[in-house]
Parts: structure tokens; C-alpha cells; sequence
């Protein structure tokens, strides 16, 4: 039975957490419109660190040694720090959409570069040309989004989040990959507190309207995205190699789109759902699993 489950989550991880992650754009949008980037960052991290505290109280996990905790601040820097900043700053400076949206889907192939070359994980010639479907799916689906007349402020923000959360990830994986989540977790909230906090006093108003939406987004994000999502990517890493977890977030431009068809009736035409298909294919050539001497 115990390997039934297993098996049953194994299979189930990378659906959940290609639907959580995507979530998190609709979310921020959500959000911004109660806070500036940082301030509502730092409020949200706030909110993680309560959960998670409380978690480890409950719980009692094992606590990394100081090299280990040191690890975890950078991991949380990286992965949280820079990649939501960025994203959330994106956003706020009206970089569409479909710009937020393509910044996972370029991530696939720049991982599975820097894991080739400083992981050692061995990227089939298979596995390629999945990154490279998955690559012209992401393309298809964003085809008819306005990427026009931004700010410099945004654009740069949205480099920063992709080669943060490519970073971050890969460094995770090398390593905080044995480092209990719950305790390596909360470390990283700590930090990544810190650092939007100081972000919110340096650079903006911290005016905060409080309203549903704003309380409601705020939450979803904490408790769902921040807790959830990334406890499945941590669990995912763990489990997986770095290709084929960066390979789920092609999945995440397609799903994003369908809810935002779904939520505000946004279009989408035939090329963007030929784009889905074409990236839910790249995505289990990715994660196929090799043959035996291949």
C-alpha cells in the first residue's frame, strides 16, 4: 500500500505543481493591486515564515550546521529573492503577461546547459530536442501577446528572474538536497524576508490598501504558492534531475493562458493550444526515461 501511495505521488508531483506554479502569476497581478513589489513581497514572506514556524514547532525537523544554513540563505535569495522580486516588478511596470509567462518557459534550456556542465547530469540527445519543442510550444502560445513599449526597468527585472530561478534551482540541487525541507525552508523565508523588507525601506512608499482582493491574493500566495508549490519543486529536485524538473515549467505559459481564458476570457486561438500540445510533448520526451545503454 505504502508503495501504491508513492508510486500514486511520484506521478501526481509534477501535475501539481505545473497547476499551483501557474497560479502565481494571476495571483501577483492580484496582489499588486493592494502593494508596491517589495512591500507586498515582504508582507507575503511574513505570512510563510508565521506557516512554516509553526510547521517546524509541530514537527521538530533536523536543523542544518552552519555550512548547510548558509546554503539555504543563498538558495532563498536566489529562488525567492530575485526570481518573485523580479516577477512581481515585472508586473508592476506593465510588462505583459505573456513576457511573465515566458520567462519559465525560456528556463528549460538554460538549465539543462549549466547542469550539463557543472552537475554532470548527462542531457540525452532525446532530452534536446524536447527542450527544443517544449521552447517553439512556449513560442506558439505567446504569439499573439503585445511585448511592446515597456519600461527598461521591467525588462531588466524579468532577465533578473530567469537566470535567479535557473541559478536557484541547480544550486539547490547541489546543495540543500539533503537538508530536511522544513528547516531548510524556513531558513530561507527568514532570509528572504530580510531582504524584501530591506528592499520595501530602500526603494518604495510601503503604502499598503488593504482590501478582499489584496488580503485573499496575499494569502493564496503564502500558503499555496510559497508553501506548496515550492515544497513540490524542493521535493522534485530532490527526486529528479535538474533537466527534467526544469522541463515542467514549459507546461506553466500553457496553463497560465488556459486560466486566464478561463477567469478573463482572454483569447486563444488555435496556434496557441497547437503550442500546449506541442509542449506537453517536449515535456515527456524530456522526462522519459532513457533506455537501457542509450
Amino acid at each position: 500500500m505504502t508503495d501504491r501511495f508513492d508510486d500514486f505521488a511520484a506521478r501526481a508531483a509534477p501535475a501539481l505543481f505545473v497547476l499551483l506554479w501557474s497560479t502565481g502569476f494571476i495571483g501577483t497581478k492580484y496582489a499588486l493591486e493592494g502593494a508596491e513589489p517589495l512591500t507586498m513581497q515582504a508582507l507575503r514572506m511574513t505570512l510563510v515564515v508565521i506557516l512554516l514556524a509553526v510547521l517546524a514547532l509541530m514537527t521538530r525537523p533536523a536543523w542544518p550546521d552552519r555550512a548547510g544554513a548558509m546554503h539555504s540563505i543563498v538558495a532563498g535569495i536566489l529562488v525567492h529573492g530575485f526570481y518573485l522580486g523580479g516577477t512581481a516588478i515585472a508586473i508592476a511596470h506593465s510588462v505583459p503577461a505573456g513576457l511573465s509567462a515566458l520567462i519559465p518557459g525560456l528556463q528549460p534550456v538554460l538549465t539543462s546547459t549549466l547542469a550539463n556542465r557543472f552537475l554532470g547530469e548527462r542531457v540525452t540527445s532525446k532530452q534536446w530536442v524536447g527542450l527544443l519543442l517544449g521552447l517553439s510550444g512556449v513560442v506558439l502560445v505567446l504569439h499573439n501577446r503585445n511585448f511592446e513599449g515597456q519600461s527598461l526597468i521591467g525588462w531588466a527585472a524579468s532577465g533578473v528572474s530567469l537566470v535567479s530561478i535557473t541559478i536557484g534551482t541547480l544550486y539547490q540541487k547541489r546543495f540543500c538536497s539533503l537538508i530536511d525541507w522544513r528547516a531548510g525552508n524556513l531558513i530561507q523565508f527568514i532570509a528572504v524576508t530580510i531582504f524584501f523588507a530591506l528592499g520595501a525601506l530602500a526603494f518604495e512608499t510601503r503604502v499598503v490598501t488593504w482590501s478582499t482582493t489584496f488580503v485573499l491574493a496575499t494569502a493564496w500566495l503564502s500558503a499555496v504558492l510559497s508553501v506548496g508549490s515550492i515544497g513540490l519543486l524542493y521535493w522534485l529536485i530532490r527526486h529528479s534531475a535538474a533537466t527534467q524538473v526544469a522541463s515542467l515549467f514549459y507546461l506553466v505559459p500553457a496553463v497560465t493562458a488556459l486560466m486566464a481564458y478561463v477567469l478573463f476570457d482572454e483569447r486563444l486561438d488555435a496556434l496557441s493550444v497547437a503550442g500546449m500540445l506541442i509542449c506537453a510533448a517536449g515535456v515527456v520526451l524530456v522526462n522519459r526515461p532513457a533506455r537501457l545503454g542509450s
